[in-house]
């Protein structure tokens, strides 16, 4: 019979002040990693205020009169307006793979997003979380901005695994029903779906999303260690199936998973879409920092970083406007500059 939805974290495990200063510190240190190529562009196509000179046009009567460049008609004699690039909002598009065969890997997979959408929300982005499975479940609806950061951490927390016989595709065209806003669609899931995946990652490519696909796996995904005669049930449908298990099946078993793997991180590679793979039991920020390092993310606009000089609601740690430095309120000097308060 299936297994009880589960949601994979002790109550409060994501909301703690000691998970916020762990999600504060990998902030600041993706900045220090990642240094001036955290500024990301995001021109739009479309021209009109801003802070970036784009072009000129004509002035017609309507046109704002504080935008004619009176340089230009003092040589020409001819009325024009400066135009702008427009910068517009980046959407990160959370989707966790809740499917039961995903329970022994919740915590991590939870932690991964909760960093990730932490990031975009302190970067005054948009974030939106859905669930993955037999079908696509809203955890937040799109939300922006550092006070939107518990909601978000709350959602993941309570997020309990759901469904049965996972349909990647399925999930795919439902975003596409309700998104048409092109931005990075991050997968945090361990692929193994009934149905293939080549169907799904072709749909969010070919929409024009960028697209990062993350493979969380056990070490029981990888191998199989039963051996004799043995009854196997299906964590998702619950069907089972009696058979016998020699050391040629597991082998065949091994090479099949790595052959599944490989042909992921293939898809991925021919189609643009970026990938990475973790084992569960890594510390989340050790998998963004590599994930940053090897550029599969650097170039996204939420990355521009900015430096905030208030505190968390949650704890008494600050970060200093001059330097940038985590220390605790009640300390007098910085961790790791040493100056004074």
């Amino acid at each position: 019979m299936p297994v009880e939805p589960q949601t994979g974290l002790e109550p409060g495990a994501l909301t703690n002040a000691g998970f916020i200063r762990r999600l504060e510190s990998l902030f600041l240190l993706v900045r220090r990693v990642l240094g001036g190529s955290l500024q990301a562009d995001r021109k739009s196509p479309r021209k009109g205020a801003g802070i970036m000179f784009a072009d000129y046009a004509e002035y017609h009567h309507g046109d704002d009169y504080r935008a004619i460049d009176w340089r230009v008609y003092a040589r020409n004699d001819q009325l024009v307006i400066k135009l702008f690039e427009l910068e517009e909002d980046a959407t990160l598009y959370l989707l966790l793979d809740l499917s039961p065969s995903m329970i022994a890997k919740l915590d991590a997979a939870k932690k991964l997003a909760a960093a990730l959408g932490y990031i975009a929300l302190n970067c005054q982005d948009r974030v939106a979380v859905y669930g993955l499975a037999d079908e696509l479940k809203p955890l937040l609806d799109p939300a922006r901005g550092r006070g939107k950061v518990f909601p978000l951490l709350r959602s993941l927390e309570a997020a309990t695994s759901f469904g049965a016989d996972t349909n990647f595709s399925a999930c795919t065209k439902s975003l596409q029903a309700r998104h048409r806003k092109k931005g990075l669609v991050v997968v945090i899931s361990d692929f193994l779906f009934p149905n293939g995946y080549s169907d799904g990652l072709k749909r969010l490519s070919g929409l024009g999303h960028d697209v990062h696909a993350i493979q969380l796996l056990t070490e029981d995904d990888l191998q199989c260690d039963w051996k004799g005669d043995v009854e196997i049930e299906c964590i998702e449908t619950g069907s089972r199936e009696k058979i016998t298990i020699t050391a040629r099946e597991a082998d065949a078993y091994a090479a099949a998973v790595k052959d599944w793997n490989e042909g992921l991180k293939s898809e991925c590679a021919r189609r643009g879409i970026g990938f990475s793979r973790t084992m569960h039991g890594e510390a989340f920020e050790d998998v963004i920092q590599t994930i940053l390092r090897q550029g599969g993310l650097a170039s996204w606009p939420f990355f521009r970083l900015p430096i905030f000089g208030d505190c968390l609601p949650c704890c008494r740690w600050l970060r200093c406007i001059s330097c940038a430095c985590v220390l605790a309120a009640d300390q007098s000097l910085h961790s790791s500059c040493g100056k004074k308060c």
